[in-house]
């Protein structure tokens, strides 16, 4: 082998060799300012977890130590609105007497207060302070270091950050309110009508057969039960599909013949997690004001199918439609019935809808397609799983 065919291959291992090494070389070195900005994130994100659960003693207590490593303090305080005090990390047990009072004194002024220590030793009190709430507590840090404005701009930020993830718990507090006051004005929008019709049927049951309005009876009960739960914003689309079935054996005891149902179900999407009451005011919308004004009644067709990461439900009947204007222009608030009386048209949709955006996102609302004389078909899209979602 000539002296060139050896310096060719040992130039080839020497490249192999730096190739294999490289990937964990790479991997390995980083730099001391990027190890500390890592180290930072993930605290932050520690100390992120509990507080998105509200300001309490048990959420004070888990955050405090991730806090204290942010802004370097030997010590750390949270305090609630009152100034009373919910955790303490660290040494100078001594000093959360003193933070107490300090801490009540920042909430009252609302700036930041300094009590120097004896030892040498500093306490910084930063007030905690929400844009929706106001005042939501303090944050006291015990330092050796002489506060300049580089250390109390480091508290004030792990003060403001602290706050910022209280606040968030706050507005899914309020979310969370929002979606049960929107739930009891769903239920408060089922029908009266419904009730009374359902009921007269029943009596009407009651001597001719009697076991029907048995089953009537126990049906209508399960239907009412299942529609004022109060126990969870959400239900699987098997649950919803029971009730409506109890619904519609109520109605067909009504209408007889001239209701007509078709269910087309796929299995594998019966478990998909839905908001509660979703599909009710759908169902009662098709049979109310789109078959029950149609002469010799119709069909109502009920479809739920598997879309890939998603489920699509239909809601549809062939009855007497209506105008897409009205329904764009949001003028349907009220109709004239056969009655003669003013009722809600198509109440709650837009309750389903709001509800269907908060919790899945904007490309997960109702679609409806409509026209006179050609039926309502109304579609919504659902995820078959989202995080922090489950009946």
């Amino acid at each position: 082998m000539t002296a060139t065919a050896v310096a060719i291959l040992v130039a080839g291992a020497l490249v192999a060799a730096a190739l294999l090494a490289w990937p964990r070389t790479r991997r390995s070195v980083t730099t001391p300012a990027e190890r500390a900005v890592h180290a930072a994130l993930h605290t932050a994100a520690l100390a992120a977890k509990p507080l998105r659960r509200g300001l309490t003693v048990e959420s004070a207590e888990a955050a405090a130590p991730h806090l204290r490593a942010l802004t370097g303090a030997e010590a750390l305080g949270i305090a609630g609105p009152d100034g009373e005090l919910l955790a303490w990390d660290g040494t100078h047990f001594g000093l959360s007497e003193v933070f107490g009072a300090a801490a009540r004194r920042a909430i009252t002024g609302e700036r930041s207060v300094l009590i120097p220590g004896d030892d040498g030793y500093t306490l910084i009190v930063q007030p905690l302070v929400s844009e929706h709430s106001g005042m939501v507590g303090a944050l006291g840090a015990v330092t050796r270091e002489q506060p300049g404005p580089g250390l109390l701009g480091a508290v004030a930020e792990v003060a403001r950050y602290a706050c910022g993830q209280i606040e968030l718990a706050e507005l899914d507090a309020s979310r969370a309110r929002l979606d049960r006051a929107e739930v009891r004005a769903l239920r408060a929008q089922i029908s009266p009508h419904f009730i009374y019709n359902a009921l007269n049927t029943i009596a009407s049951f009651v001597r001719t057969d009697p076991a029907r309005a048995r089953e009537l009876i126990l049906d209508f009960a399960d239907f009412t039960r299942y529609s004022f739960r109060t126990a969870g914003e959400f239900t699987s689309l098997a649950d919803e599909l029971g009730n409506i079935d109890r619904y519609l054996a109520l109605e067909r005891a009504r209408f007889g013949d001239a209701l007509r149902v078709r269910l087309q179900i796929a299995p594998e999407v019966l478990t998909v997690v839905l908001p509660f009451l979703a599909l009710q005011p759908l169902v009662e919308n098709a049979v109310r004001h789109g078959l029950a004004g149609k002469p010799g009644g119709g069909t109502l067709s009920i479809l739920a199918e598997d879309a890939g990461a998603d489920c699509v439900i239909s809601v549809e009947d062939d009855g007497v439609g209506m105008d897409p204007e009205l329904l764009r222009s949001g003028a349907l608030d009220a109709v004239e019935t056969g009655s003669g009386t003013a009722e809600s048209a198509h109440v709650g949709l837009a309750n389903v809808d709001d509800r269907l955006r908060a919790a899945f996102g904007d490309d997960y609302g109702l679609v409806v397609e409509t026209a006179p004389g050609s039926g309502t078909k109304v579609s919504m899209r659902v995820p078959k799983f989202r995080a922090g979602i489950r009946a």
